[in-house]
């Protein structure tokens, strides 16, 4: 291994996330791989990756890096990050490395890192280390011969999602199902034997090309396919997923695109069904609706900084059921407290299977009750100046000021959360109000100018 001459700047708050070759190459994912086995000292390690075209020479640099160091390496192939999360926990391994840049840009790509019983490795617990040892630049030399060998994880895995619905309740609904043609396809495929649904399947083959843009529903513009199929199928929902489908996103009958918000809610309710008076963890971007039906379910709501490091230490701690981010990562007790983007629509359709009601009618009055403004993100100077001013126009009349994550202030009849983002240089807004779409909408333009 030679002396890394370029400066590394792929580290980022949870993750690695980079361009390739000029801030991730495969040098640097053997020097990571070699990092990573000094500072968690594993024996053996799942290593897995999604469909960007640079992906396999990067885990296979990751594997040699870890090998090199006498670390033993279980490759599962080409997935989901979940599926990383379930092998690493199940299969008792002591971390697990997926290779993906989810919905970035198609030059980019990245790690994430997990450690025994799929826990993040967070800057707290070593990824900080981690990357002072890869930046250094430094030789470090070869101290063992680990082992390479092939896992089969998906079946294990595919049995494990099924004990999250009740397939003799389920109805045969009409799903458009669009992976963004990016891995969740893979996954969907060995589902789809289980269940009695008619999938349409959009954006669907596996392409690291990204021929129809790169898979982030949140973008308005990639939502143009599986709206049209919807209306054209006369589906029942549609289900779409970012690259590495550990988020899932949901369209109404109508094709209306669901804010995550209002579905962190329905789970919470479908899961304090189950299992009464637990806790559901929620994350301070928007959360009336959230507290309001977990309480009417007999929950406990417990706040959380948003993150998934943040929301997994806190369903730990809380031992909480489920936990959900607005941002379209759900987190399970049962799935090792870590996020799924499969588990949530399986919830939602035995709803809609057991309840009769169509999507749009389990959300309808939810998202009347609490209208909110879906999250807008603002490039600003100097994000703490931009809070500050906004902080020093409300402050005065708020009745609740809440410093957990950026800036809550909450009013009578209005909120609003201002917070930095964790992996980008902008400031995101979400507004919502207690049942008047007006004010939101006229408190969010308000906001929105300051920030412009």
């Amino acid at each position: 291994m030679t002396d890394l001459v370029q400066p590394v700047s792929c580290f980022k708050a949870y993750d690695v996330r980079a361009r390739v070759p000029d801030e991730l190459n495969e040098e640097i994912a053997f020097r990571i791989g070699c990092a990573y086995a000094a500072v968690i000292q594993p024996e053996k390690v799942v290593l897995g990756y999604d469909i960007r075209l640079t992906s396999p020479a990067l885990v296979a640099a990751l594997a040699e890096g870890l090998n090199s160091q006498g670390v033993n390496v279980f490759n599962i192939g080409l997935c989901g990050t979940e599926e990383i999360y379930f092998a690493t926990a199940h299969f008792e391994m002591d971390g697990g490395i997926m290779v993906t840049a989810s919905h970035n840009p198609v030059e980019y790509n990245g790690m994430k890192f997990v450690v025994s019983e799929a826990r993040p490795l967070t800057r707290d617990n070593g990824l900080a280390e981690i990357e002072a040892r890869v930046m250094s630049g430094k030789k470090l030399a070869a101290s063992g011969n680990g082992t390479q060998q092939d896992l089969v994880a998906r079946p294990a895995y595919i049995e494990h999602l099924l004990t999250y619905v009740d397939t003799s309740a389920l109805t045969p609904l009409k799903i458009v199902a669009d992976p963004g043609n990016g891995g969740a396809g893979l996954a969907l495929d060995a589902l789809e034997k289980h269940l009695p649904f008619e999938m349409i399947k959009v954006n669907y083959q596996p392409d690291g090309h990204f021929p129809n843009g790169v898979p982030n529903p949140l973008l308005p513009e990639n939502r143009g396919a599986i709206i049209q199929a919807i209306k054209d199928n006369n589906a029942d929902l549609g289900i779409a997923w970012d690259g590495d489908f550990d988020r899932c996103f949901l369209f109404d009958e109508n094709g209306g695109f669901i804010e995550g918000y209002y579905i962190v809610g329905l789970l919470g309710v479908a899961f304090l069904k189950r299992s009464p008076g637990e806790k559901v963890v929620y994350d301070p971007r928007l959360s009336w609706n959230t507290i309001d039906v977990v309480k009417e379910a007999g929950g406990t709501p417990i706040l959380s900084k948003t993150g998934h490091a943040f929301i997994k230490e806190t369903m730990r701690r809380e031992n909480a059921i489920y936990g959900g981010e607005m941002s379209g990562h759900h987190y399970f007790r049962d799935f090792f407290y870590c996020d799924s983007g499969m588990i949530p629509w399986l919830q939602v359709v035995e709803m809609l299977s057991k309840t009769g009601k169509s999507l749009s009618q389990l959300i309808g009055e939810r998202m009347k009750m609490f209208p909110c403004s879906g999250e807008i993100n603002f490039r600003v100077a100097d994000t703490q100046a931009a809070i500050q001013a906004v902080r020093e126009k409300y402050e005065a009349d708020a009745s609740v000021v809440n410093e957990i994550d950026g800036i809550s202030l909450e009013f009578a009849d209005w909120r609003f959360n201002l917070r930095g983002s964790n992996t980008e240089p902008v400031l995101r807004l979400n507004v919502e109000s207690r049942g008047d779409t007006a004010l939101m909408q006229a408190r969010t333009q308000e906001i929105s100018e300051m920030l412009a």
